[in-house]
């Protein structure tokens, strides 16, 4: 009897892991993908040519995958360590990014800037600031 109730409690924690792990970093790693899909084309050719249009996309994307990464480690065992996920989800949106632009460096019709790096991060970096302020704001996104 003992062992099928230490089996229940097992399969309990898993599904609260597994849960967990779907709820908030799924998100993310989905989040990666479609970027990664999406800079594995080829730039079209017919695109409106505005001054700095890319830098702005770049900035908006990434500022996305900041809160992404936010949402994740303030609802994970880190959650208290004010500093280490807010400096975690930064690094780790501007890391992406330069792995974005390492891999654009290959597709045909595609290049690597380190500017779109250094938007990369300014943009997790927004994120991050705008995730804290929708929270203050709003502290029932934090639930979601």
């Amino acid at each position: 009897m003992k062992q099928a109730g230490s089996q229940a409690s097992t399969m309990l924690r898993f599904k609260k892991e597994a849960y967990h792990f779907f709820r908030n970093w799924l998100p993310v790693f989905l989040y990666c993908l479609v970027i990664f899909i999406q800079s594995s084309h080829p730039t079209p050719k017919q695109v409106p040519h505005l001054p700095h249009t890319d830098k702005l996309l770049h900035l908006v994307a990434y500022a996305l995958l900041g809160m992404l990464f936010l949402r994740g480690f303030g609802n994970s065992k880190f959650k208290t360590n004010y500093w280490f996920i807010r400096v975690a989800s930064i690094l780790l949106t501007g890391i992406y990014g330069a792995t974005d632009e390492w891999h654009q460096y290959y597709v045909p019709y595609r290049s690597a800037s380190i500017w779109d790096i250094i938007f990369d991060f300014l943009g997790g970096l927004f994120g991050v600031y705008i995730y804290e302020v929708l929270l203050e704001r709003f502290p029932k996104i934090g639930r979601i």
